[in-house]
């Protein structure tokens, strides 16, 4: 057997930057496992895989360790793929996933996600596990999909080394740390150990929080962000009642084969 993937850089305009996904068009579903073993093999943040169904496109996102219930960057990536490789002609893609029906709308060469907003609630009595396993002080502790922790800078967020192992033992899949930006309206990064991912490098699905918080805090309904791991990806935001939408730019890196099974 062997099966087609690109691999493309979200949330960028450059080779290098953003984060990398790798995205499968697949005719039928491969078993779990195998899936799984696929992710683990290119150890990318995540790779999706893409069936289509009837009324759309089904998506599945994999990190090296586990199935994850909601991705964005692999989503756009996916919707890149479809839209530039594969040609798709509509103006907008349609995913069923476990987190609900998603959708990437283009408006030239921008992608734009609609996603669930999902508002980040108070925490009560984390703050010193939190900030013990960060290694900095927290202005506040929160948590919706992940924990949710604001920090008093973007200059606090950049210098954050957290202790990889002590943020795995916390009961949430990842940490976002954010702060007002200094050149866009928010900053952030994300650190998921518990799930094969140290430092993920620009995470659509983290601003399904970051959105409505800095949305209700700053008064606005557009902003821009930066996620500033060592790669970087710039993301422009809007709140649109109980949605999302995260836009980016994607750039195709490389397109190859996986051999499975008997070699020629």
């Amino acid at each position: 057997m062997q099966l087609d993937f690109h691999q493309v850089d979200a949330f960028t305009q450059q080779p290098f930057a953003g984060n990398p996904a790798m995205v499968y068009r697949l005719d039928s579903w491969l078993a779990d496992e195998l899936m799984q073993k696929i992710a683990a093999e290119h150890n990318l943040a995540e790779t999706a895989f893409l069936v289509r169904e009837a009324q759309g496109w089904h998506i599945r996102w994999f990190t090296p360790r586990t199935e994850v219930p909601l991705c964005g960057h692999a989503t756009l990536a996916s919707a890149y793929v479809l839209f530039h490789v594969y040609g798709e002609t509509a103006s907008s893609l349609s995913f069923a996933s476990r987190s609900g029906n998603l959708t990437v709308s283009r408006e030239g060469d921008r992608l734009w996600l609609d996603f669930p907003a999902m508002m980040p609630e108070e925490q009560l009595g984390l703050t010193l596990e939190v900030e013990r396993a960060l290694g900095c002080e927290a202005v506040d502790v929160m948590a919706a999909a992940s924990l949710f922790v604001l920090l008093e800078s973007e200059q606090a967020v950049r210098q954050c080394r957290p202790n990889m192992a002590a943020l795995a033992r916390l009961p949430w899949p990842g940490v976002i740390i954010t702060a007002r930006g200094d050149h866009q309206d928010f900053v952030s990064r994300y650190f998921a150990p518990a799930i094969g991912i140290d430092e993920d490098a620009v995470t659509g699905s983290t601003h399904c929080s970051l959105i409505p918080y800095w949305s209700r805090r700053l008064v606005k309904t557009s902003l821009t962000a930066y996620q500033c791991s060592a790669r970087g990806g710039d993301l422009f935001c809007r709140m649109e009642g109980e949605r999302v939408k995260i836009g980016g730019y994607a750039t195709l890196i490389s397109s190859g084969r996986l051999l499975l099974g008997a070699q020629p």
